[in-house]
């Protein structure tokens, strides 16, 4: 007797259901990003309908948008041209993760070369600035870099190379106390915060390495203060040069 052959089970394999499952959940995923950012209507209706028809996930083609560019079928209605976060939002925050991430890796460099008391760092708008205090880099009244000073420089730069190569750059500022100077080479305060703001970029740049367009240098004399100077721990604030690390956009 001929043996009855085993009938085809009904409806769709087993395996669809998770078929089914992870395209909801792209198409979930999907939708998210579109409520997230500014898209053009037509495109982003073309590509819900890619997931349309007999091999796609929406029941009988339904359409996600309407003619109005609103999202349908229960789901809270956002017109296409509202924005939860836009692209440049996101790009700010990415930016500022950024700079956050450059921040503690020159605090852990400060800290490994225990110069918390002669160098500070602080994220301020869309910058990094280092501060060094003058004693650390120069003999008092000279714009001549100390060698220690060098060899301080020296680590930085291999640091804050990696970051030229992601499009940042170099500004170098040189600040004095309020206390005048009058020698042949310095005829006042302004001469002398240039000179040793020169010094460190020329560092930079001749011993570093550095591309010159990527580094600059100014002198600010006593006029951009950061603590009183009526006092010495004022005055010794304010003799300084800062290092600010910003990103061309």
């Amino acid at each position: 007797m001929k043996r009855k052959e085993d009938e085809p089970k009904k409806g769709a394999p087993a395996y669809m259901n998770t078929y089914g499952d992870m395209m909801t959940l792209l198409l979930t995923f999907f939708v998210l990003m579109f409520s997230m950012s500014t898209i053009d209507s037509a495109k982003f209706k073309a590509f819900i309908e890619s997931f349309q028809g007999s091999s796609g996930i929406l029941d009988g083609g339904e359409v996600i948008l309407n003619d109005n560019g609103m999202l349908g079928n229960g789901i809270q209605q956002f017109p296409v041209n509202q924005q939860m976060v836009s692209v440049s939002d996101f790009e700010n925050y990415q930016q500022i993760k950024e700079l956050q991430g450059i921040k503690e890796n020159l605090e852990e460099f400060i800290y490994e070369e225990k110069l918390q008391d002669k160098v500070g760092v602080e994220h301020k708008g869309d910058a990094i600035i280092v501060s060094f205090e003058d004693v650390l880099l120069f003999e008092t009244g000279k714009a001549d870099l100390k060698p220690e000073a060098q060899e301080v420089l020296r680590t930085l730069g291999e640091g804050l190379l990696s970051y030229i190569d992601k499009g940042y750059k170099i500004s170098l500022e040189g600040h004095t106390d309020n206390l005048p100077i009058r020698t042949p080479q310095f005829p006042s305060n302004w001469e002398l915060s240039a000179a040793r703001a020169i010094a460190v970029a020329k560092f930079f740049v001749a011993d570093m390495n550095f591309s010159p367009e990527t580094v600059s240098a100014e002198g600010y004399g006593e006029y951009r203060p950061i603590a009183t100077n009526d006092t010495p721990e004022g005055r010794s604030a304010n003799r300084r040069v800062e290092l600010k690390l910003t990103k061309e956009n």
